[in-house]
C-alpha cells in the first residue's frame, strides 16, 4: 500500500487482508455520515452504491480501488458553491474514477478529505477556509478574515511531493513522503492560535518516519527506529510529554521505551499506541472514558497501558472525537468512550470507560444462508460521532451437532 522511499524502511504494520467483506456503520447519521440516513445504536450494513442513470459503468479493475464519499456535497461550482446537499448513501467520487488514478489510501478531517494514489500523487477536497486543501484561502477585501471556500472536486495538492500516506486533522493536513519526511499545511492548532499555512512546509526534526497519525490539532509520527514523536496542541496531555505545553516542533513521547510499536492512532484530544504484543497504551483527554481506563476518566499526561484490554490480542485501534474502538486478531471489536448517537455500537446509549465487545447480530451473507459462523471485523475507523467497520463472514462448525 505504501511504496518504499529513498531510505530503507521497515515494513508497515500488517493490515488484515480485507478480501470480500461488508461495511458496517454506527453513530450519528444526521448528515448522512454513515450512509444510513439516520442515527443507529448498533451496527448496520451500509447500502451499496448504485449506479445512477447516466453514470458510466466502471471497469472491473477499478471497482475495488475507487473512492466513495457521503455527507455534505457542495454543488459543482468550484469557486463559490451556492448550496450544499446531503448525500445519505455512498456516492462515487467521479473525478478519482479515471483509469489513470488508483487510490490506495484516504483520510477524512474535520471539513476536508485527502487521498493518495499509487503514484504518490495527493488529492484534496472539501473545506478550505484555513488552507487545509492546499490552496490560499480567499479573504475579505481588507484581508482581515478568510472567507469560506469549498473545493467540491478533488484536486492535486502538494504536487512537488511523492506521498505515501495522508492524514487529515480538524483544519490541517499532514503527509508522509516516500523519503520518510513529514510535511504539513493548513491551520495546525485551534484557529487563532497560530498563523495558517496553505503551502506545504516540512516538519523539521523528523527523519525516516514510518507512520503518521493526526488528531484534531495534534500529530504523531512513528519512526523506523521505533520511537514515537508528537507535536501540536497539548491541552489535555495528548502529546504524552508529561505536561500540557503545546509544541511547535516534534518531541519524543515519554513512557514507551523498551516497547516495539506497530501502530498509532490519534483522536480529537487523545492518542493511542499499539505494541507487537497486542497491548494498547493510551493518553490525553480522559473525559467520557475514551482512554479505556474504566471508572478513571481523568486525563493522562503520559502513555499508560490499557489494562482492561490486556490478553485480548489487539491488532488495531481507531480513535474518534470522544470514543475509541479496538479490534482483536480473531475479529472482535471493543468500544469505549462517549456513547450518544450510537457510536459505540452497543444498541443503546451507554457512555463507559470499560471496553465492551460490540455485537454484530446480523444474518450471514445470502450465499451463506443457513450456515453457522460469525462476522469478523477486519478494519475499523472512528469519526467524530460515528464508527465504520469492514467485516467478513467466517464459517464455524455447528456446536449443536455431536462430533
Amino acid at each position: 500500500m505504501f511504496a518504499h522511499g529513498r531510505y530503507p524502511t521497515l515494513p508497515l504494520p500488517p493490515r488484515p487482508r480485507l478480501g470480500l467483506g461488508r461495511r458496517w456503520a454506527t453513530g450519528d447519521g444526521g448528515l448522512g455520515g454513515e450512509g444510513l440516513g439516520s442515527p443507529h445504536q448498533n451496527p448496520r450494513a451500509l447500502q451499496r452504491h448504485r449506479r445512477r442513470r447516466g453514470e458510466p459503468q466502471l471497469p472491473r479493475h477499478l471497482r475495488q480501488r475507487t473512492s466513495l464519499h457521503m455527507g455534505v456535497e457542495p454543488e459543482r461550482n468550484p469557486r463559490h458553491p451556492p448550496e450544499s446537499k446531503a448525500e445519505c448513501v455512498p456516492s462515487l467520487v467521479r473525478s478519482l474514477a479515471d483509469s489513470s488514478v488508483k487510490i490506495v489510501q484516504a483520510a477524512i478531517g474535520g471539513w476536508h478529505c485527502l487521498a493518495v494514489d499509487d503514484n504518490g500523487r495527493a488529492y484534496a477536497w472539501g473545506g478550505n477556509e484555513y488552507g487545509q486543501c492546499g490552496e490560499e484561502p480567499e479573504r475579505k477585501e481588507d484581508g482581515s478574515k478568510a472567507l469560506r471556500r469549498d473545493i467540491p472536486i478533488p484536486q492535486r495538492c502538494a504536487p512537488r511531493l511523492s506521498v505515501r500516506q495522508v492524514a487529515a486533522g480538524g483544519t490541517h493536513s499532514v503527509v508522509l513522503t516516500q523519503d520518510g519526511h513529514v510535511w504539513t499545511w493548513g491551520q495546525p492548532w485551534p484557529p487563532g492560535d497560530i498563523k495558517q499555512i496553505w503551502a506545504p512546509v516540512r516538519v523539521q526534526g523528523l527523519e525516516r518516519v514510518r507512520l503518521i497519525a493526526v488528531g484534531a490539532f495534534h500529530n504523531l509520527a512513528l519512526l523506523e527506529d521505533g520511537t514515537l514523536w508528537a507535536w501540536g496542541n497539548n491541552e489535555y496531555g495528548q502529546l504524552g510529554t508529561g505536561d500540557t505545553q503545546p509544541r511547535s516542533q516534534p518531541i519524543p513521547v515519554q513512557g514507551l521505551s523498551g516497547l516495539t510499536l506497530v501502530d498509532i492512532a490519534a483522536g480529537g484530544w487523545h492518542s493511542t499506541a499499539l505494541t507487537d504484543e497486542g497491548e494498547v497504551y493510551a493518553w490525553g483527554r480522559g473525559e467520557h472514558g475514551r482512554l479505556g481506563f474504566g471508572d478513571d476518566k481523568s486525563s493522562k499526561m503520559v502513555p499508560q497501558k490499557v489494562q482492561l484490554l490486556v490478553g485480548e490480542d489487539i491488532v488495531q485501534v481507531s480513535c474518534g472525537g470522544t470514543h475509541s474502538v479496538a479490534c482483536t486478531r480473531d475479529g472482535r471489536m471493543f468500544s469505549f468512550g462517549r456513547g450518544d448517537h450510537g457510536r459505540l455500537g452497543y444498541g443503546k446509549r451507554v457512555t463507559t470507560g470499560h471496553p465492551m465487545e460490540v455485537p454484530i447480530n446480523l444474518p450471514p451473507p445470502k450465499d451463506r444462508s443457513g450456515s453457522h459462523g460469525r462476522w469478523c471485523t477486519k478494519l475499523v475507523a472512528c469519526g467524530g460521532r460515528h464508527t465504520l467497520a469492514i467485516a467478513t463472514w467466517k464459517d464455524e462448525p455447528d456446536q449443536s451437532i455431536p462430533t
